[in-house]
């Protein structure tokens, strides 16, 4: 799958912000699918449709209420060396999890667990995909 989405960039098919942004969501999706696929604690129905949503809500959250928690916990933020940051990434997947019907997180240590392992292979396969100009 990498492969494809490697050639697919490649080939320069993706020019535009916008086709840019509907790979990531995707890129996104599938990685929810196959985390929730092997971690336990993690349960998400009804497959690709459900994964598709919990990256445009990831998505939205991460864009519209991470950067106003981050204001606000900007002391403790530094006083823990940016280490809280794992805490409110945590905290947008929990919030994830009461908007979106069909995922579910049982405790905060999953949730953790969960936005730890979908960032580092979000930005490993960000990182093979990427546009070498």
């Amino acid at each position: 799958m990498v492969w494809v989405l490697y050639k697919v960039v490649s080939l320069n098919y993706v020019k535009t912000n916008t086709m840019k942004l509907l790979l990531r969501i995707f890129i996104t999706a599938i990685l929810v699918m196959v985390i929730a696929h092997f971690m336990n604690g993690v349960t998400l129905q009804d497959g690709i449709e459900t994964s598709l949503i919990v990256a445009i809500v990831l998505g939205l959250l991460n864009f519209f209420v991470k950067p106003i928690l981050v204001l606000f916990t900007l002391p403790v933020t530094v006083f823990t060396f940016g280490l809280f940051l794992l805490v409110i990434n945590a905290l947008i997947i929990m919030l994830c999890d009461h908007f979106v019907d069909g995922f579910h997180v049982d405790t905060f240590w999953t949730a953790l667990f969960f936005s730890v392992i979908l960032s580092l292979s979000q930005s490993l396969v960000y990182k093979l995909t990427e546009d070498k100009k």
